[in-house]
């Protein structure tokens, strides 16, 4: 036990102790000896400390707890250094460099000893998908790799002083990352989050980070499904001018329009180019660097083509086939109204697959629109075939009998009456005459009988010129005198002259789509 020593101070007479003083005196120990009301008495040689006697077992106390700590970590050390391996010693040689790189970093300015020098990033895009084309809110969502590369002037070492230690890497939030963003961004995906970037010895920063980007794009989907996209991703800082940060390209201009190795093929877009552009935007007087990749995507339009154009072309076909039916047929009415009705099915169930706008309706749109407009127009053409034919159904036969008849005159019993006329006169002849005549009357016959043979042609030819009216008259009950048969056959010629229009304004309606289709798939 030390003795006290007596000393006089401005509080008078106080007992001290004297204790060794030792250099490595826990913070906490020095804190308490700086404590108001606390008065230290050192003396020309350190190696005595003398403390109040209030204040003495305190003190002595947490000095040999500090003892016993730095002895605990020595024997941790040594034990370390048995078992460890080279690793633990990397690793510490790493959180070395990782703390003598930041120890007095600022992150909030840029990163060069000469500020008349600008940063200059180098950037690098690849795209890896198309997520979905939204025409009517005129988005896009891609996937994408992008990677940017600067210069740090304040995270260089010697990796000879590091155990060759060439790259580390670093927090994100820990050093200074330019403000680039792309300009067409306009909602936040769910892009995963790299906290982390690489620094070489050089004090070069590589940040590699996959993005999901939402972007604003003037999608033009007249042409859907054959349609064709060009959509731009301008990268930019925000608030540097060109003096501060510069753009560069990572790789070349050519390298970057063809690199299409990433890009899933198997999706509905395919990727056909990347051009890009270095420019500057002039904005209050100061310039911005600017960087521009514009992705030229196409539509593959299989799908498209068996769900929405193949049935609709094959309702038309089947309307088209619908004229062979007879014009004075009910059924085909019917028919017509169920291909109609079909049609408007089909177009409520496939409204959802349209791509669509505020602005533009797209072509499909229109062919859809012209199709069902041309089965109205077929179905109401044929409603009015039927309405002619069925107007004289009424009207009654009549035969011009005086006309037809030449020998004669015509009663309402026998339109012909010729033949039977003569008959009914020679049997009233020979009804009339008594019997002693007739014996005379025979007997002047067999005398004139040879006469008589001469004048047998003369009935063969009467006989042959009452077939010849009868048929005649015949012929022209069942032809001449019913109008019913000549309007039908007008009918039906007309039926026909509205199918030949039907088919050539559908040929010229085909042959329209398909060059605009044309033309707008390939500008």
């Amino acid at each position: 036990m030390q003795s006290e020593t007596t000393f006089t101070t401005t509080r008078g007479h106080v007992k001290y102790r004297p204790l060794p003083f030792c250099p490595q005196l826990p913070m906490m120990s020095r804190r308490l000896l700086q404590d108001k009301g606390t008065e230290t008495l050192r003396q020309s040689c350190l190696s005595t400390l003398y403390l109040p006697t209030d204040k003495f077992y305190t003190v002595l106390q947490l000095h040999n707890l500090s003892i016993n700590y730095q002895v605990e970590n020595l024997h941790r050390d040594r034990l370390q250094g048995i078992v460890g391996s080279g690793a633990s010693v990397q690793n510490s040689t790493v959180h070395h460099l990782t703390k003598t790189l930041l120890l007095n970093y600022d992150k909030g300015i840029r990163p060069v000893k000469n500020w008349t020098q600008p940063t200059t990033i180098y950037i690098d895009f690849i795209l890896h998908a198309v997520l979905d084309v939204d025409g009517q809110n005129q988005k896009l969502t891609t996937s994408v790799w992008y990677r940017q590369l600067w210069m740090d002037d304040y995270l260089v070492w010697d990796p000879t002083h590091f155990d060759q230690i060439n790259e580390i890497s670093l927090p994100v939030e820990a050093i200074w990352i330019p403000d680039i963003i792309i300009q067409e961004f306009i909602d936040i995906g769910n892009s995963p989050h790299l906290p982390y970037v690489y620094v070489n010895a050089s004090g070069v920063v590589k940040n590699y980070k996959p993005m999901q980007v939402v972007s604003a794009c003037n999608l033009q989907i007249y042409a859907f499904p054959f349609d064709q996209q060009n959509c731009s991703f301008t990268f930019g800082s925000w608030m540097h001018t060109v003096n501060d940060v510069n753009l560069k390209f990572w790789r070349s201009l050519a390298e970057v329009e063809n690199d299409t190795r990433a890009f899933l093929g198997d999706s509905e877009w395919e990727l056909l180019s990347v051009p890009s552009t270095y420019q500057r935007l002039q904005s209050d007087g100061d310039d911005y660097a600017q960087i521009q990749f514009n992705v030229v995507i196409r539509r593959r339009p299989l799908l498209h083509v068996v769900s929405l154009l193949l049935p609709s072309m094959f309702l038309m076909l089947v309307d088209v086939t619908s004229y062979f039916l007879p014009p004075n047929s009910s059924g085909r009415i019917t028919f017509k109204s169920s291909t109609l009705l079909g049609y408007t099915v089909f177009r409520i169930n496939l409204h959802n697959e349209l791509a669509i706008t505020a602005l533009h309706t797209p072509l499909i749109g229109v062919f859809f629109a012209v199709c069902m407009a041309l089965l109205v127009i077929s179905l109401a053409e044929s409603i009015f075939i039927v309405q002619l034919v069925n107007m004289n159904e009424d009207v009654e036969p009549i035969c011009f009998t005086a006309n037809s008849c030449p020998s004669g005159h015509s009663t309402s019993e026998s339109p012909c009456p010729s033949l039977e006329t003569r008959g009914r006169n020679g049997d009233d002849r020979l009804s009339g005459s008594d019997p002693k005549a007739g014996v005379q009357q025979e007997e002047e016959h067999l005398e004139t009988e040879s006469r008589d043979l001469q004048r047998r042609r003369l009935p063969l030819e009467q006989l042959q010129e009452e077939i010849s009216s009868i048929k005649l008259c015949l012929h022209n009950l069942g032809v001449d005198s019913n109008p019913k048969n000549e309007w039908l056959a007008f009918c039906y010629r007309l039926d026909r002259f509205l199918f030949l229009l039907y088919l050539v304004v559908l040929a010229v309606y085909t042959l329209t789509m398909t060059s605009l289709w044309l033309i707008w798939s390939y500008p």
